[in-house]
């Protein structure tokens, strides 16, 4: 399929289809989708709590009760489902893990570039603590740049996807002790495969997106 198909087939999937599991070997191109996604001076803001088993689902789907019901069985029917969780902050031990773990990887030719790298990043990070005062929204950013990369990336693979932000993100913290681990929920995406039944398929419910003459200024 051209980049165009994929995005007509892909939708917001409302209804999976219990009975059909991701292989591991797509599991495997998800997990790479998620460790690969691009982030603002590769700062990597993120963990991801991943549950594809019956038990982990059901503690995912703790985040989906009371006002948030409406969600559950979509947790549940999901092949995977992913916990996205963003840093609460950076400090400089972690700044410095990132600079080692770029060393190893051969990113760096000489001291000069590392340390520009170093600099520039920690720059960026201060610019949004002590000027724009956003630093855990401008994290919460990289994160949906990956949940987007993720969503386009799972459609590649034949996969469907819902991203959910009707959940309750204390109760996925509390669950998973993220706060204590210096993270927060940001949001779920379920991944799995959709139903016959489902309303939302583009067959049933085609998809509504503003013209290009509204949303484009092409020069």
């Amino acid at each position: 399929m051209t980049v165009k198909d994929t995005l007509n087939w892909r939708y917001s999937t409302k209804d999976f289809d219990p009975n059909k599991k991701v292989s591991n070997a797509d599991f495997k191109q998800l997990k790479a989708l998620l460790r690969m996604s691009p982030s603002s001076t590769n700062i990597q803001p993120w963990h991801f709590v991943i549950a594809n088993t019956e038990e982990g689902k059901k503690r995912v789907a703790k985040g989906a009760q009371g006002f948030f019901s409406f969600n559950e069985s979509k947790i549940k029917h999901a092949s995977h489902v992913v916990v996205f969780c963003s840093r609460i902050t950076v400090d400089n031990d972690y700044m410095l893990h990132l600079l080692a773990q770029e060393e190893k990887d051969g990113r760096f030719p000489n001291e000069e570039v590392k340390q520009n790298t170093h600099g520039g990043r920690n720059i960026f990070a201060d610019i949004h603590k002590y000027d724009l005062k956003d630093l855990q929204h401008w994290m919460e950013k990289q994160v949906y740049l990956n949940i987007g990369n993720f969503l386009l990336g799972a459609a590649t693979l034949g996969l469907d996807a819902l991203p959910m932000e009707g959940v309750d993100v204390k109760a996925l913290d509390e669950e998973f002790g993220l706060r204590e681990k210096g993270y927060t929920a940001v949001t779920v995406v379920a991944v799995g495969y959709r139903t016959e039944s489902d309303f939302n398929t583009p067959s049933k419910t085609p998809k509504s997106r503003l013209p290009e003459s509204e949303i484009f200024t092409i020069l």
